[in-house]
């Protein structure tokens, strides 16, 4: 399920030796699984604060809980520690815990939402932005609405034209256009009428 390197296990039993109390061990929880912003959750817990359907995992010198939930997304899950002059970095690598892309003959939709999803909004994001997939229309338009630090940007078009229609486009040629439907000034909808 989840490996833990001998670095990361001596840095994790450092740690816990500097805390308060006995029976004090590790619980680590997948958090918004399956998606693009999936993330571990990894914090101190006692063991009886653990959940009653957590799954323990023993080590030498601790106990990691593993929500139940989180258990399929953990699967070649790696944490490690790198020693470095700086002190040291723990990485936790999970490369299941974002999903896995539709098969090619999954509807149109749902590839074009996880491209969305997985490509776009990260991009976005650093200036944040973000995009939502509303339809596909019956003439094969991507009919998108932009939020966040996109919403009412002047380079929404810009964005929408150079950016995330190229990207589409280029992965999905059957699509004919991308349309924006979003309202970027009060009470008028300027970009898409239905």
């Amino acid at each position: 399920m989840i490996d833990i390197k001998q670095g990361a296990q001596e840095y994790f039993q450092k740690l816990l030796q500097q805390q308060e109390g006995d029976g004090l061990g590790l619980r680590i929880q997948v958090l918004q699984p399956g998606t693009p912003k999936a993330d571990c959750d990894l914090q101190f817990c006692p063991e009886d604060m653990a959940q009653d359907d957590d799954v323990p995992v023993s080590f030498d010198a601790f106990t990691l809980f593993v929500a139940k939930s989180s258990v399929p997304w953990l699967d070649d899950a790696l944490i490690d520690f790198e020693t470095s002059a700086g002190g040291g970095q723990l990485t936790i690598k999970a490369p299941n815990i974002k999903g896995t892309a539709p098969a090619s003959d999954a509807a149109l939709e749902e590839r074009v939402d996880w491209v969305i999803q997985s490509e776009i909004n990260p991009r976005l994001a650093s200036h944040g932005g973000v995009v939502s997939l509303e339809t596909i229309t019956e003439d094969k338009d991507v009919v998108l609405r932009f939020g966040g630090g996109c919403q009412g940007c002047g380079m929404a078009d810009v964005t929408l034209k150079e950016g995330i229609e190229k990207t589409l486009l280029q992965e999905f040629p059957e699509l004919r256009g991308i349309l924006d439907a979003t309202d970027h000034e009060q009470g008028v909808n300027p970009y898409y009428d239905k």
